[in-house]
């Protein structure tokens, strides 16, 4: 590769916010609506479950068929597994929610990730190049970080 080439590469850029009265409101009603979601899908499931079991005992000639117990617990078991991946990801968006309401305003938090394309070309540090991030306040860019 000759000294004047340059090649076009993908990297992912942090997004840091400064925490403001703005962004701690959004932040809550993001989460407070995670929360409620989680709330409505477990009923679902629950609503869901009990339907899929009834059906299966109501189309049996014997419900207290061994093969039939053993399709209701099946269903179950399913209903069980989900719920609880379900209650685990409601127990981290209040463990997120809790970590909001500590936050200081003024404190700059990660916020995600976007990605951009850069130039890099012979003698750049591919390191600097690469680590870079950008920090909003209230959406506005305030500043942006290399290296």
């Amino acid at each position: 590769m000759s000294d004047g080439t340059t090649l076009s590469i993908k990297r992912s850029i942090t997004v840091r916010a400064v925490v403001t009265p703005a962004w701690k409101e959004e932040a809550e009603r993001e989460l407070s609506n995670a929360i409620a979601t989680s709330d409505q899908q477990l009923a679902q499931l629950e609503q869901e479950g009990q339907q899929v079991v009834d059906e299966i005992r109501r189309q049996s000639a014997n419900p207290l068929d061994p093969r039939v117990q053993e399709q209701v617990a099946q269903v179950q078991q399913q209903v069980a597994a989900k719920r609880a991946e379900l209650e685990e990801q409601k127990r981290n968006v209040l463990q997120q929610q809790a970590q909001v309401r500590e936050l200081e305003m003024e404190q700059i938090v990660e916020q995600g990730q976007i990605e951009s394309f850069c130039d890099l070309k012979v003698g750049d540090n591919l390191v600097t190049k690469m680590q870079v991030a950008v920090v909003v306040r209230d959406g506005v860019v305030e500043s942006i970080e290399q290296g």
